[in-house]
């Protein structure tokens, strides 16, 4: 007589990553440039919530990417306050590169609650620039209001 199969308990699966979840969970991205951005707007929870790290880099990245010319600035406009907005328009073309720009880490102070500034390197081959963003919590949606980038 044979021995009885062995049977191992199988682990449960974590869940899958946002870029392994099926397009309509997530809705359809607009893709312009390198990046596709959630059309969803920028909410991290309950008051004093900590900003998800790569949420704010794929900000940084979209907004590099409009300084840069490589994206229309309307694709940014729902994560911008009205003023943000007309100033990022105004700005023009602010990053010369010959090649797309890639924002490297992401550096996060909260000077004050419903707060957060935060300063990104964005590598553009020859020389790098920096470019610093202002969030403010308006409602549970944390909008830009402001920008720098040298």
């Amino acid at each position: 007589m044979s021995p009885a199969p062995r049977v191992g308990i199988t682990p449960v699966p974590e869940p899958p990553y946002d870029e392994e979840q099926p397009t309509a969970q997530l809705g359809t991205p607009e893709i312009h440039g390198a990046l596709a951005l959630d059309p969803r707007p920028l909410v991290w929870g309950p008051p004093g919530a900590i900003p998800d790290e790569r949420k704010l880099r794929h900000l940084g990245q979209a907004l590099a990417e409009v300084l840069a010319g490589r994206r229309p600035p309307e694709t940014v406009a729902d994560k911008l306050t009205a003023r943000a907005y007309r100033e990022l328009v105004q700005a023009g073309q602010m990053i010369q590169t010959a090649r797309p720009p890639f924002a490297g880490s992401v550096h996060v102070k909260e000077p004050r609650e419903g707060a957060v500034e935060m300063c990104l390197l964005i590598h553009c081959g020859e020389r790098n620039h920096v470019l610093a963003i202002r969030l403010e919590r308006r409602g549970v949606q944390w909008l830009c209001t402001d920008f720098e980038t040298a």
